[in-house]
């Protein structure tokens, strides 16, 4: 552990004020997660969209007393009592601080690398390990500047292995994380596409990759990848332990039958049954292997490892639960590392009250006696108020946890069969545990129930388009998202809870209905509302929602509620320069402009016009026609406005096309989903949502035979026919009927046959290894949204947004 003068010495920053030595257990990064308390340190970050500096005031108050900062003007107001460090960058601080902390053990560190499977390769090679092993790994996908660090000061005196993943973008990076990490052992998985933008070639990429490796004992690595075998550098004393079906390699990979692999070493021949047939999965676990017989393990024990290995989950999953509850499935794995993370997720999400259900810890390298006071320690510190636990080590340790309300099972049998504890719709559960307690089971018990249908929303997808956004905005310019239509069909709470943690500047929905819903579930941030009746005033101001003002009739009535009423509104006043849809006229203006110098309880926050053609080039001489009529009726206003009220014209497509536009604000829509609507930019956008359903049951039928109904679909062969759980009531339109549309199974597209059904669809199979129960992919990354939008003659908006509320929605981050 070190101190804050240790830190002092370690980056060579200068104290800006210091009350007293102290240790330093927590290192924060994030204020959202802040930790209390006199062994923790904020080292504020900065980025291109984000300052760590501005949070320092609310961090003081919330009782952090230590900081590393880059910024000289440290708040007077937050002195007293203070550590402060000044460096001239603060992650670069963080990151010395890591490779001092690395180099205070000695210990065995495989360093991993590669274009694609590093955190697969990371986690199967600890549950591979972990029998001969005490490991701690890099969490989740923790492999970048910031990553690697957080990951490499998770060491403790306990661990003999650590197994850190690294990744890169861009030349000199990985020199960086080289020095932090320093492995002994090092796996290459591969050399891809990922970041080829960053690099001039792909051999320049895998030579910058070879950089982690250049004090290693030994490195794994496939032979077969051509680019990574012919850049490795060839240094004295180093294992190249690369393996492939060419004989060149050192161990040659043989396919000995479905599922059973071979590796020859010399005259010794090691021969495996792998839980996988993909060829990526098949990779992946043969660098596994060929790693483990570098640590000398037997043959018996690399089988019984494998046999226990299953599909790696690298996601949380953010669930309805069946009483109103919010649902945190995070069921397949349990370490300390991995429960902390979890925690830190679970206070993202807007809900008072919080409970953990809680399986033994079975990967943390210490005994229950020294694992749960840390147990206890970060429950505590994480503000869990209910603790549910299951299995006979947190049973023998139940009087370490101090939680003031808590029950314990022996199993999740046990739990499944004598638990009746209610959950409240006020309530988030987080479901934590390790892969052999199955507790899968019990969150489909508490899970609200739904048919088979799924919409997967992918919160990383999300936070990659808000900052691709973000990162095009001038400084300080505002967010306001759409989250109105159930936020494009995702589900608006979620999406509005996520949004809000992450600080955009004010949420817009089309209805009074919709923002109340918001307010009840603890969305707290500003919400417009776009379509406002006379007899929903009351409810505007007792939930605080800020209407869309377009008509006089509408600011009339308005300027009549608050003044009988003794109340005060903030609005948004809404000027129609050309989309003819909302909006006040311009001669409408000198009656408006009188309205508002007469009623200053109708507070202006924002004036706005909406551009009707900003996503065609075709349009482009009438949007800037738009935004003169706009700053034209603006001055007229301007006098009965505040200084500080917020102009916004553009909405997703406008903020790429017409950055000197930007204004005050800007209004982000379908982008955020994952749909540039110009098209021009839509490769820097990830897919939001994935539509999944199953095959609920497979037919083969005869040449001639017809299916559906009117017996549209004639078969023109022999085919293999499936019946899947989606129709046109859960938003599957009946046009894609006939083959007018494809879904994917087992990465082959499939063709719609016959007439849509409200509740089924039926495709044809023919020539794909299919069963009943298997997945099928309604829309996604394919089939891509777009194509089937195109297929039928609409827009991407509407097959998002006709996702019918009864489809369960999930929501997930990695």
């Amino acid at each position: 552990m070190f101190t804050f003068q240790d830190l002092i010495d370690i980056t060579g920053g200068q104290k800006l004020t210091g009350s007293k030595n102290r240790n330093i257990r927590y290192y924060v990064t994030d204020s959202r997660r802040a930790v209390a308390g006199e062994e923790a340190i904020f080292i504020a970050l900065k980025g291109v969209r984000y300052d760590g500096h501005d949070f320092i005031p609310d961090l003081y108050r919330r009782g952090i007393r230590q900081f590393i900062v880059q910024e000289r003007n440290f708040p007077a107001s937050c002195r007293e009592g203070s550590n402060v460090l000044l460096v001239s960058s603060t992650l670069s601080a963080l990151q010395k601080i890591a490779a001092a902390h690395r180099n205070a053990f000695s210990l065995d560190v495989v360093g991993i690398t590669g274009s694609n499977g590093k955190t697969i390769v990371k986690e199967w090679l600890t549950q591979i390990l972990s029998g001969k092993f005490k490991i701690v790994r890099s969490p989740k996908s923790y492999n970048s500047q910031l990553g690697v660090p957080l990951s490499v000061l998770q060491l403790k005196e306990y661990h003999n292995l650590a197994i850190i993943e690294a990744g890169i973008s861009k030349p000199g990076e990985m020199d960086r994380l080289e020095r932090i990490i320093r492995p002994n052992v090092g796996v290459f998985t591969n050399i891809g596409p990922a970041h080829d933008e960053g690099f001039k070639s792909r051999r320049e990429k895998a030579l910058e990759k070879w950089k982690l490796f250049k004090e290693c004992d030994a490195v794994i690595y496939c032979g077969d990848h051509k680019t990574v075998h012919e850049t490795h550098p060839r240094g004295k004393g180093k294992i190249f332990f690369n393996w492939g079906y060419s004989p060149f390699c050192d161990l040659v990979a043989g396919d000995e039958a479905p599922g059973i692999v071979s590796l020859k070493h010399g005259d010794r021949k090691y021969v495996f049954r792998i839980p996988f047939r993909d060829a990526a999965s098949r990779e992946n676990i043969m660098h596994c292997i060929a790693t483990a017989l570098y640590f000398k393990m037997k043959e018996s024990e690399i089988q019984e490892a494998l046999d226990r290995l299953g599909p790696i989950s690298m996601r949380m999953e953010v669930k309805r639960g069946a009483d109103g509850c919010v649902l945190l499935d995070d069921s397949y794995s349990n370490d300390l590392t991995g429960l902390e993370l979890a925690l830190d997720f679970m206070l993202q999400q807007s809900k008072p009250f919080h409970t953990v259900i809680l399986s033994d810890i079975l990967e943390s390298g210490r005994t229950g006696r020294d694992l749960y006071p840390i147990v206890n320690e970060m429950l505590h510190r994480k503000n869990v108020h209910r603790l549910i636990g299951i299995g006979r080590e947190i049973i023998a340790s139940k009087d370490l946890l101090t939680i003031e309300r808590k029950e314990f099972f022996r199993d999740t049998n046990a739990f499944l069969r004598d638990f009746h504890g209610n959950f409240s719709s006020q309530e988030v559960i987080l479901v934590k545990g390790a892969r052999i307690f199955s507790f899968e089971r019990i969150v489909r018990r508490l899970q609200e129930k739904s048919h088979g249908t799924v919409l997967e929303i992918n919160l990383d997808a999300l936070r990659h388009n808000l900052d691709f956004y973000r990162s095009h905005l001038g400084t300080g310019v505002k967010t306001m998202v759409m989250v109105k239509a159930f936020a494009y069909g995702s589900g608006s709470w979620e999406v509005a809870n996520w949004l809000q943690f992450h600080h955009v500047d004010y949420l817009a929905v089309a209805y009074v209905d919709e923002g109340i819903e918001l307010r009840k579930r603890n969305i707290t941030i500003p919400i417009m509302v776009m379509n406002v009746r006379p007899d929903s005033f009351e409810k505007l101001v007792e939930f605080d929602l800020e209407p869309e003002v377009f008509s006089l009739k509408q600011i009339t009535g308005l300027a009549a509620f608050v003044k009988e009423n003794g109340k005060t509104m903030s609005i948004h006043i809404k000027l129609d320069t050309g989309m003819h849809r909302l909006g006040f006229d311009p001669e409408d203006l000198d009656r408006l402009l009188a309205i508002l110098k007469g009623n200053p309880a109708l507070k202006t926050a924002s004036i706005y016009t909406h551009l009707a053609g900003a996503d065609e080039a075709v349009f482009d001489e009438f949007s800037h026609l738009q935004v003169k009529r706009f700053l034209r009726m603006y001055g007229i206003l301007k006098p009965a406005l505040p200084d500080e009220v917020i102009r916004h014209v553009l909405n997703s497509a406008g903020i790429i096309r017409f950055p000197e536009y930007q204004f005050d604000m800007v209004r982000l829509g379908i982008g955020l989903y994952g749909y540039e609507s110009t098209g021009s930019r839509q490769e820097a956008l990830r897919v939001v949502s994935t539509l999944k359903t199953y095959i609920s049951q497979i037919k083969t039928l005869r040449e001639g035979e017809t299916v559906g109904y009117s017996r549209k679909g004639k078969l023109k062969r022999d085919s293999k026919i499936a019946t899947i759980a989606i129709g046109y009531a859960d938003g599957y339109a009946r046009a894609f009927s006939n083959g007018r549309a494809f879904v994917w199974v087992k990465g082959v597209p499939a063709p719609v046959i016959g007439n849509i059904c409200m509740d089924m669809t039926m495709i044809d199979i023919t020539g794909i290894d299919a069963r009943e129960g298997d997945e099928v992919v309604i829309f996604g990354e394919k089939p891509d949204i777009r194509e089937l939008a195109g297929a039928i003659g609409t827009i991407p908006y509407e097959i998002l947004t006709a996702v019918n509320d009864r489809v369960k929605r999930v929501f997930y981050t990695e």
